[in-house]
């Protein structure tokens, strides 16, 4: 399977690029706004001359692609705020580009990366299959510019029925390759344990559903296995946790110092969301079947983060 990867500098795409990387049932494009820094990449992960990479403008329906995998978007809170509304148009061009080839191409597999932020920004409870997407449409404030553009892709997808789209919503992903120094409270936890430092965390309390790319890697082999459809599917591990047990776990494991405070500098730049996880297992329609609890994922990548002998803590 011939597949276009669209965003590839993304670090959710880079890892599923070094998960493809094991096998060779599928050939792999590589298309980035900076083709020079995955160029970098590739060579830095033993990967040098295994995938043609190229910039956006070289991007083709002329070309032959089984499928394309979008990733083009933002991957930390700071991202997300200071992008603003721009948000829509870089969303808007990327998803266009892939939409114009799948109507020359309508047997082409399009996987787009959305998010569970396109349910709006209330997660007083854990989502569903039956949820409503709230948006306050008189009230819009900066902080809902990444969940309306997410939404409003998934509804332009779900107008072409006819086409075999399918929306991962991704929920929390977690990873020892991600960027640590954004600020989201794992990262917060992983400089901690790095540094041996006391984390000073806020009282409020969330659960979390972090998937590893692992499971992430399983889920898009199943997409794609599957039937063609057009359909959204949500992210799932197979157990989520709650703050109280992971700073518990993080300080049972690693020696996490925490303290909890009345207060949180933390960036909340897509709203708060004190259950931002997900119960619709839509995606086991799909073959998916998930092999790591949150905790386990967690804990297999900082454990691998602690015995890597890189500088990848600089920040």
């Amino acid at each position: 399977m011939q597949i276009a990867i669209l965003g590839a500098t993304s670090q959710i795409a880079k890892d599923l690029i070094v998960a493809f990387s094991k096998q060779d049932s599928h050939e792999l494009i590589l298309f980035a706004r900076r083709p020079e820094a995955m160029l970098q990449w590739l060579a830095s992960n033993g990967l040098s001359n295994k995938y043609r990479i190229c910039d956006f403008v070289a991007f083709s329906t002329d070309e032959h692609f089984d499928a394309i995998l979008n990733f083009v978007g933002v991957g930390n809170p700071v991202q997300t705020a200071a992008m603003g509304a721009s948000i829509f148009d870089i969303t808007l061009k990327y998803d266009q580009l892939a939409l114009s080839y799948l109507e020359q191409h309508p047997s082409c597999r399009y996987i787009f990366l959305s998010s569970g932020a396109a349910y709006g920004s209330s997660f007083d409870a854990p989502v569903d299959e039956n949820t409503k997407a709230i948006v306050a449409i008189n009230h819009l404030q900066p902080q809902d510019w990444y969940a309306v553009a997410k939404l409003y892709a998934e509804c332009r997808h779900r107008s072409l029925a006819h086409l075999p789209i399918i929306d991962i919503r991704v929920f929390n992903y977690f990873s020892h390759s991600q960027d640590m120094s954004a600020r989201f409270l794992i990262t917060d936890i992983v400089r901690a344990i790095r540094d041996k430092t006391l984390l000073k965390t806020s009282s409020d309390y969330i659960v979390r559903d972090f998937i590893h790319p692992s499971d992430f890697y399983k889920l898009v082999v199943a997409l794609l296995a599957s039937p063609a459809s057009n359909a959204a599917v949500d992210c799932y591990s197979k157990a989520p946790i709650d703050k109280p047990a992971l700073l518990a776990a993080m300080q049972d494991h690693f020696d996490l110092c925490y303290e909890v405070i009345t207060t949180n500098a933390s960036v909340n730049a897509t709203g708060n969301k004190p259950h931002y996880y997900s119960l619709n297992t839509k995606a086991a329609d799909f073959g998916y079947q998930p092999n790591l609890t949150s905790l386990d994922g967690i804990k297999q990548e900082i454990q691998l983060l602690l015995s890597l002998d890189i500088k990848f803590f600089e920040s």
